[in-house]
C-alpha cells in the first residue's frame, strides 16, 4: 500500500480513545529543514480534555501554553515536561473540544543517522525513541513547532497499511499522571505488545 497522509476526518472524530488505539502502527514524520525522519508510533495515550484531570485542559482550562489544543483536530500541540522534553500530541474531536492524544514512543524507520545526531548518540538503540521526549528529540521536533497542521509537510501522519491484530495491543493506565486522583487510573495507555520501544512497564 502507498504511504498516504491521514485525513482530517480520521482526526475530527469524538472518540479518542479509539483515535489513540487506531493510532498504533501509524508513521509520524517530520520534514524539518529538509532533514527528513520517520517512525512508527507503537504506544499512545488518550486525554479527554474536559472531562479527564490528567489533561491540560480539564474543567476548560484554557491557557497560553494549552491554547493549541483547543484547535482544529489534526493539529500538534507540543508542550514541555520538565523544562526539557519536548512532546507531540495530536488534537482530536471539533474545534473548541480539547481531546488529544499523546504519541508516547515511535520505531524509527527513516532518517536514523539525523536521530542520532540530534541526540547525541552514536549507536542506534532502543532508547532512541523510546518514551514522549526521546521521540520528540529525536524527530526534530520542538514547542515552537506546536500549532502547525498534521496535512502541512513539517509533521504529518501516515497510514502505510501496517495493521496490528487486536490481541497484539496492549491497554493499561497511563504514565506519570499519578496527580491526576482516580483518572489516573483509566486504561487510556495503548501499546504494541513485546516492541522494544514501547516505554514503561508493559502491564
Amino acid at each position: 500500500m502507498k504511504h498516504k497522509k491521514l485525513p482530517r476526518s480520521f482526526y475530527e472524530r469524538n472518540d479518542v480513545l479509539l483515535i489513540a488505539r487506531e493510532l498504533l502502527g501509524k508513521i509520524v514524520v517530520t520534514n524539518i529543514n529538509d532533514r527528513y525522519t520517520s517512525g512508527r508510533i507503537v504506544e499512545t495515550e488518550a486525554y479527554v480534555g474536559l472531562v479527564d484531570r490528567a489533561s491540560h485542559s480539564y474543567g476548560g482550562k484554557r491557557t497560553p501554553k494549552n491554547e493549541h489544543m483547543y484547535s482544529p483536530a489534526g493539529t500538534a500541540y507540543i508542550y514541555i515536561c520538565y523544562g526539557i522534553h519536548h512532546m507531540l500530541n495530536v488534537v482530536t474531536n471539533k474545534e473548541g473540544k480539547p481531546d488529544a492524544v499523546l504519541i508516547r514512543a515511535v520505531e524509527p524507520l527513516e532518517g536514523i543517522d539525523i536521530m542520532l545526531e540530534r541526540t547525541g548518540k552514536t549507536v542506534l538503540d532502543h532508547s532512541l525513541t523510546r518514551g514522549p521526549g526521546n521521540a520528540g528529540k529525536a524527530l526534530g521536533i520542538y514547542k515552537h513547532l506546536s500549532g502547525i497542521f498534521l496535512l502541512d509537510n513539517q509533521i504529518y501522519l501516515e497510514d502505510d497499511g501496517f495493521s496490528i491484530p487486536d490481541e497484539d495491543i496492549g491497554i493499561s493506565k497511563r504514565i506519570g499522571v499519578e496527580g491526576a486522583d482516580e483518572d489516573a487510573h483509566l486504561p487510556y495507555r495503548f501499546y504494541l505488545k513485546g516492541n522494544p520501544y514501547v516505554s514503561g512497564r508493559k502491564n
